[in-house]
């Protein structure tokens, strides 16, 4: 990139990217990548849990994709994202098979025993649309050293009310991002059902639909999420993500 560019949507920027591998409890491999800060330590962690991978959700969702290419540099943010099982995307398919959103704990547990083991801080789960529901119905079991959870599209199907009780009971943050046009759950009925947990905090989003298609509403997602996870990062005078990217003189 040249020193002052214009973050346009598949603009990468600077990161040190790394392929890993998470070994499930069942005795399954799952593809991934950890992205971090070049030359420091990451300030927060992102722990993405991906789309419906029967309706072509993967590591490499649109969302997921843009958030590894530009907070670890915008942000300071680590990004580790992963294929659940039986997912592929173009860096490799993860083993064992689509299992409903069950068996899927056991993956999600790999991702977060992984993120603390290699020692990544101020950890927090993001899910979008599936990966909400593998987040809110598993989350509190596999991590509860979490900051909290970040929700993009939360269907409520396979969570319910149960699981927004565990986690008002629990005191952890969170956080649902709700499209004004999403096909399964929009703002109002949004703020409904998350009103069982008193600390949840509903963002409507106008405008948006539940697939986030659009630079505009990617900005907002990313805004939202560096909003909790660190918003130092955040620039006045509107606090938000920059939209060009200035090189360090001395790189």
């Amino acid at each position: 990139m040249s020193r002052d560019a214009e973050i346009r949507p598949a603009t990468v920027l600077p990161a040190t990217r790394t392929p890993i591998t998470l070994h499930t409890r069942d005795g399954l491999r799952l593809v991934g990548e950890l992205a971090t800060p070049v030359g420091a330590d990451p300030a927060g962690t992102l722990i993405w849990l991906h789309p419906l991978p029967t309706h072509g959700g993967m590591m490499d969702s649109h969302l997921l994709k843009k958030a590894a290419f530009r907070l670890p540099a915008l942000a300071q943010l680590a990004v580790l994202r992963f294929n659940t099982r039986g997912t592929s995307s173009w860096q490799g398919t993860s083993d064992g098979a689509f299992d409903q959103g069950e068996s899927e704990q056991h993956d999600l547990a790999a991702a977060v025993t992984w993120a603390r083991d290699a020692g990544l801080p101020n950890r927090w789960l993001a899910g979008w649309s599936f990966g909400t529901e593998l987040a809110l119905r598993w989350g509190l079991d596999v991590a509860d050293d979490i900051e909290g959870a970040i929700l993009l599209s939360p269907p409520l199907r396979r969570a319910g009310d149960a699981d927004l009780d565990r986690w008002a009971a629990s005191g952890k943050t969170l956080v649902a991002l709700i499209p004004e046009l999403d096909d399964y759950l929009r703002p109002d009925e949004a703020r409904r059902r998350f009103a069982r947990d008193p600390a949840a905090e509903v963002v409507a989003v106008p405008g948006a639909k539940h697939l986030w298609v659009g630079e505009g509403y990617v900005r907002t997602a990313l805004n939202e999420i560096v909003r909790r996870v660190n918003p130092a990062a955040l620039v006045p005078p509107d606090m938000t993500l920059p939209t060009r990217w200035e090189e360090p003189a001395d790189a």
